[in-house]
């Protein structure tokens, strides 16, 4: 696979458990022991950056640039949400992707998300001359 296979209409998923580790309250997003807006931002990222991880050359990755929320319904401990995330734009070194994240019941959230394309060693001689 390679980097030009990255297209408009690919997409992958990815599942968790919603336990007291992602809860609102645990992570001090909120009190209640529901699913974290935080827990799916995460889920969000870790289910784009697994669908693009195959096709990127050897040391090149993907960060995240920008992804924009709704968190539409509560998911009570015990349950699963599912991510679904899908290529909308590939422009230059970004990638647009969508989201939706469901339960089983319904939609509980949906985000627009953005990654960029970087050369990891490039990326980490920047956070080094960060530490001075």
């Amino acid at each position: 696979m390679s980097l030009d296979s990255i297209r408009p209409g690919l997409q992958g998923e990815m599942t968790e458990q919603v336990t007291e580790s992602v809860s609102a309250r645990h992570i001090g997003s909120g009190d209640l022991r529901v699913y974290a807006t935080p827990a799916m931002v995460a889920l969000i990222e870790r289910a784009s950056v697994a669908l693009l991880a195959p096709y990127l050359p050897e040391g090149q990755s993907t960060v995240g640039m920008g992804l924009q929320l709704r968190h539409l319904a509560p998911t009570p401990l015990g349950k699963q949400v599912t991510a679904r995330v899908r290529v909308e734009a590939v422009e230059g070194n970004t990638i647009s992707l969508a989201a939706e994240v469901w339960d089983d019941v319904e939609k509980v959230g949906q985000a627009e998300h953005q990654r960029a394309i970087i050369d990891v060693a490039r990326f980490l001689r920047r956070v080094e001359a960060k530490r001075g």
